[in-house]
């Protein structure tokens, strides 16, 4: 094996630091994943993108009520994706926001709302960086995006939650549980068209690494991706919590736990199972 093969290798297979690389805005906004992204969005026979439609339409009758939402209301969708919560929410008459940074998604979301006739304000970008007006009785973020976050994302984030909500508003997103870290193992992959052509639309080469990171919590998976005429690396970080390390960083950022669930849908919480839910508030005076 030649010195350069080796060292190619090496730097293949190397640890990064935790939370060195954030890649998701190319991830994205990646013209060939986003295409695959939607297709699993629209999928509602797997949990990738997004829940099944089954777990969709038990979380949303569970918000809808549990938030008492209609039309004196204003929801903000953080991560929204094609709109599958955003479409349903807004047809309890709920004023709603949904933001996503993917172009292909805002496009599918807003076309299906044009479709159904549903007035729901849809915004391309950035949530961290975007310019929304505050006021809104509900902010959501579903899927455990949260925990795709580095620190000082997720600080900004509830800052930028904080502002947008109402005094005593409510943000209900979801975790990944320490219990689920303990599943994860430390792995390599190498194969042609990884993933049955995910990554691109062209011929490629495809190398996986999971790391994980005890003392953080935190697992990464790193995708190197090999075309003829370029190389693409992608990092996916998962933090991961347990009821008191989530309830000190939330609280940290000036928000109250207020309640804590098995999942989105309201289910009880148990530490034991991969995901919980959470509902923070905005103090109220």
């Amino acid at each position: 094996m030649s010195d350069a093969l080796y060292e190619t290798l090496r730097r293949i297979n190397e640890r990064p630091d935790v939370y060195s690389r954030y890649t998701a805005d190319a991830l994205w906004t990646s013209p060939d994943i986003s295409e695959m992204m939607l297709r699993y969005h629209l999928d509602g026979e797997v949990d990738l993108a997004s829940r099944r439609t089954e777990f969709i339409e038990s979380s949303f009758a569970w918000i809808s009520q549990h938030f008492s939402l209609g039309p004196d209301t204003r929801v903000v969708d953080l991560g929204c994706g094609p709109g599958l919560y955003v479409s349903r929410l807004a047809r309890t008459g709920a004023r709603v926001t949904g933001v996503d940074f993917s172009p292909r998604s805002i496009e599918y979301a807003r076309e299906r709302a044009a479709r159904e006739g549903l007035d729901v304000d849809y915004r391309l970008g950035d949530y961290l960086a975007l310019d929304i007006e505050p006021g809104y009785d509900l902010a959501t973020m579903i899927m455990c995006d949260y925990c795709a976050l580095s620190p000082d994302q997720r600080s900004a984030l509830l800052s930028r939650v904080r502002e947008l909500l109402k005094p005593g508003g409510a943000f209900l997103f979801d975790v990944y549980s320490e219990a689920y870290f303990e599943t994860w193992e430390e792995m390599s992959a190498y194969g042609e068209g990884m993933m049955d052509g995910f990554w691109s639309a062209q011929p490629y080469f495809g190398f996986q690494n999971t790391f994980k990171y005890d003392a953080e919590k935190v697992v990464l998976e790193r995708y190197l991706i090999v075309e003829p005429d370029r190389q693409t690396e992608y990092f996916n970080w998962f933090q991961h919590y347990s009821q008191a390390s989530l309830t000190a960083e939330v609280e940290a950022a000036g928000l109250v736990v207020d309640e804590i669930y098995g999942n989105v849908a309201g289910e009880s919480f148990d530490p034991s199972l991969p995901e919980f839910a959470v509902v923070a508030r905005t103090p109220t005076a």
